[in-house]
């Protein structure tokens, strides 16, 4: 199947990021295996971070099919992108039936993109080991595809949940792909999630310690982690939101997904 217009929303991204001056800082892209099944576990925190997400993988060239909720695909403007580009609908209140397009895509050796947050969270630090789902451990398992973390920071100061959004030119973005995570013997989609939280978290830190624009005054700054001294809300308070945001969304109750 013809991926042209994949190619195009690519190009028109990569545009966007230069009319928007954005200072794109990427590495490890190497450590995206060139051929076979990935699954692409990252972070969530801008409502276009799909766009940096995917950079690593398309240095490599390679697509990443993401895995996104339901909504989006029902979109007038947005929904014959998403499917044109064959990403995968995710309904969070039953992740059967994307769960099993996910793994059919990966049994075809593609590259699925997984955000284990599963929402955009309000503290702009990886959440808490409790909050992640287990689907991209447990694709990557059933599968054998490559467990690959990718770490972004700093997308959410052009677009994120609150609303915010800023077009001021000349943010620093930068992404992080980690080392491959590998499934030891007998490892569960549970341990194999810790392991992934963990270098998802190691990632997230590191590119906070090379962030270039530290805020004079981070208590003043809505964009900087708390546990940085920054202004953006501590875990507890952000917790709360995420789940109101997820409720408004969807609905109360819903079963986890990918």
């Amino acid at each position: 199947m013809s991926d042209v217009l994949y190619r195009v929303v690519i190009g028109v991204a990569r545009g966007l990021f230069r009319v928007l001056g954005l200072r794109l800082d990427v590495r490890g892209a190497d450590r995206i295996p060139a051929t076979g099944p990935v699954v692409l576990a990252a972070n969530h925190s801008s409502f276009v971070d799909f766009m940096v997400v995917g950079l690593p993988a398309d240095e490599r060239g390679r697509l990443v099919r993401f895995m996104a909720k339901q909504s989006v695909f029902r979109s007038a403007a947005g929904g014959p992108l998403m499917r044109g580009m064959r990403h995968i609908p995710v309904d969070r209140r039953s992740g059967t039936a994307a769960a099993l397009r996910a793994r059919r895509a990966l049994l075809e050796g593609e590259v699925v993109g997984v955000y284990p947050e599963a929402t955009i969270g309000h503290a702009f630090s990886l959440k808490d080991r409790d909050d992640l789902r287990l689907g991209a451990a447990a694709l990557a398992l059933a599968t054998g595809a490559r467990l690959v973390p990718v770490a972004h920071w700093g997308l959410h100061r052009v677009f994120t949940v609150g609303p915010r959004w800023s077009l001021r030119r000349g943010r620093w973005v930068g992404i992080q792909v980690g080392e491959p995570l590998d499934p030891a013997p007998g490892e569960s989609a549970a341990e194999l999630t810790d392991r992934l939280h963990a270098a998802l978290r190691e990632l997230v830190e590191g590119l906070l310690d090379r962030y270039p624009d530290v805020p004079a005054d981070p208590a003043a700054a809505w964009w900087w982690p708390a546990h940085r001294g920054g202004g953006a809300p501590r875990p507890d308070a952000a917790r709360e939101l995420d789940l109101r945001a997820v409720a408004e969304a969807d609905g109360p109750a819903r079963a986890p997904a990918c």
